[in-house]
């Protein structure tokens, strides 16, 4: 499994950006799909997740309302539309694809066995 982030930037706070996973190596159909940040001295900590042929989402709390998570088969690709960005949105987005994801394991990302690299989001005030 490949998986490349990108879409990250600077913006101003109460911007908007979309971040973009390009999947590739396998049928994700049954996967989850998520998208973790980690800003700097902090721990990896859970934004959004979906199973791939799923139709429900699942969002921490800190970015509900703000953000969605969807997917286009065609490209193989997982969106995150991230609003109204605020200074503590600011990190390293990484997606990531979990084989064995039940609801209890959705937000903790050692139940992850794939991640891309990562793209930097930085908010400014």
């Amino acid at each position: 499994v490949q998986l490349q982030a990108s879409g990250g930037g600077l913006v101003q706070a109460g911007a908007s950006l979309r971040l973009t996973c390009a999947a590739s190596g396998r049928s994700f159909n049954n996967l989850h799909m998520a998208w973790f940040r980690q800003a700097p001295g902090k721990e990896r900590e859970f934004v959004a997740a979906f199973r791939w042929n799923g139709n429900r989402s699942y969002h921490a709390n800190s970015v509900k309302g703000r953000s969605t998570i969807s997917r286009d088969n065609a490209k193989n690709t997982v969106v995150l539309q991230m609003n109204s960005l605020k200074p503590e949105d600011t990190g390293v987005y990484y997606c990531a694809v979990g084989e064995r994801i039940i609801v209890s394991t959705i937000e903790i990302p050692r139940f992850y066995e794939y991640w891309g690299q990562g793209t930097q989001v930085t908010v400014s005030s």
